[in-house]
């Protein structure tokens, strides 16, 4: 009976070497050898026989036909140990570029980054999510292709990841979006990923802003190399981002960390954490404490007709108002005492918290980590370290690049698009593009020409 293409592979294993003589019996052993490549767990010949367990003939050829492929090389060198130094072998992080893009109320972020996530370009600019869809995706599209242009070496693109203000739900567009989420209410209706497919031609992920910060975080950020973290977003919505043994949390439908929902109580008076201790609270006794004049400082502003935002409150608390500091420090403890149920569940290494008031405001600092440090188990809180996020506007841009190398490289996905060397080749994305070709093009006639190529410097 002649033997199946499975018992050849079987044997080959065994026998530490052979060819593969279909590619279904190549394709696994290339996403191993790749990820393993991609992941650094082995960056020589010697190291992935090792982790693989696949014979010194089954690497060399895999290794062979992902270099053909332009996804690794070897043409540097490593360190001699006592004989020959040993040639080593890195992903090509360059073979395509990842478009990424922050979309908040009221600012657009856009950049570029390899195969690994890492940002080589970023551009932020003011806008308003309000706008027309159509005008905020020209602006978008334009901005990518200058993005594209700033680019030293000419790269197509591979792929698409967006960071969006709301949820995100979880399914089956986890492998790439294949319909436009309705998580923005300015944007109902209006084909994002279709149009951004169809004129750029490569899939597009979406995810949350707390999603995207947190993986920016744990991978270019404070929480590099951390197994468990907590990232806390502080402004009108108050949101969470959770790493367990390594990997984001996202929960059945894409809604973890969604504590600004939860019901907290301050001085009788009951809510939920988003309107008890968000921006918009903020604001709002600010503005009572102006009237009021038991806040002078802000009480001076409002006199000389200035608006009392959040920031300005932060401002005044900085400089010692006893107004404002209250308005902040019993923000800061409401937050700390939902953080703190969380820590006590989660018992995680650090805590990262980001946001224009936890970023620019002591007090508010101060009033989370006295409510967690006072509220968890001795345990939890003997080596935790609760500290403000260093990446500013980048966190998003940079967890954006990573959603997308995460989904590119997935052994899932990736096996039925390694042999042909693109992803745009994968079968199931060819099918969603050419039906993205006959949707009706989105209206971006109505972005002003000089908006859809002018940029910001």
């Amino acid at each position: 009976m002649p033997t199946t293409a499975a018992a050849n592979a079987d044997s080959s294993r065994s026998r530490g070497k052979g060819r593969p003589r279909t590619s279904e019996t190549a394709a696994p052993s290339l996403v191993e050898i790749l990820n393993l490549i991609r992941s650094e767990r082995a960056t020589t010949r010697q190291a992935l026989e090792r982790e693989s367990e696949l014979g010194r003939a089954v690497v060399a050829d895999r290794l062979q036909l992902l270099s053909d492929l332009g996804l690794v090389d070897e043409s540097e060198l490593g360190h001699a140990t006592g004989g020959r130094a040993p040639r080593l072998v890195k992903f090509s992080a360059r073979r395509g570029l990842v478009l990424v893009a922050t979309l908040d109320q009221t600012a657009i972020g856009v950049g570029v980054s390899d195969l690994s996530g890492n940002l080589l370009t970023e551009h932020h600019e003011a806008a308003d999510l309000t706008a027309p869809a159509a005008q905020l995706a020209g602006r978008l599209a334009a901005l990518f292709t200058w993005c594209l242009e700033r680019q030293a070496t000419p790269t197509t693109p591979w792929g698409i990841s967006l960071s969006v203000p709301g949820t995100v739900p979880a399914g089956r567009d986890d492998v790439f979006m294949t319909a436009t989420p309705p998580v923005l209410p300015a944007w109902e209706d209006f084909p994002l990923v279709e149009t951004l497919t169809r004129q750029f031609g490569v899939p597009v992920w979406i995810r949350s802003s707390v999603e995207t910060m947190t993986m920016g975080e744990l991978h270019a950020g404070a929480g590099h190399g951390l197994r468990s973290m907590l990232f806390v977003k502080v402004g009108r919505r108050i949101g969470a981002g959770i790493v367990c043994d390594g990997q984001l949390y996202r929960g059945a439908q894409g809604a973890a960390g969604l504590i600004g929902a939860l019901p907290v109580v301050s001085d009788g008076v009951s809510g939920t954490l988003d309107m008890m201790a968000g921006s918009d609270m903020i604001q709002r006794e600010g503005r009572a404490v102006a009237e009021s004049g038991r806040s002078p400082v802000l009480a001076d502003l409002l006199r000389r007709g200035a608006e009392i935002t959040p920031i300005e409150v932060s401002q005044a608390a900085q400089i010692g108002d006893p107004a404002a500091s209250a308005i902040l420090s019993k923000s800061g403890h409401l937050i700390g005492q939902v953080v703190a149920t969380l820590a006590n569940a989660l018992n995680p290494e650090m805590i990262v918290l980001s946001g224009t008031l936890v970023q620019t405001n002591d007090n508010l600092l101060a009033g989370i980590r006295e409510a967690v440090y006072g509220a968890s188990h001795p345990l939890v809180t003997r080596d935790l370290q609760i500290i403000r996020s260093q990446m500013g506007s980048s966190a998003g841009l940079v967890g954006a690049a990573r959603v997308a190398s995460e989904a590119l490289f997935a052994p899932a996905f990736l096996k039925d698009w390694i042999l042909q060397g693109k992803p745009t080749m994968h079968s199931d994305f060819a099918d969603f593009r050419a039906r993205a070709d006959k949707v009706e093009a989105a209206p971006l006639a109505h972005v002003p020409p000089s908006e859809q190529v002018r940029i910001a410097r």
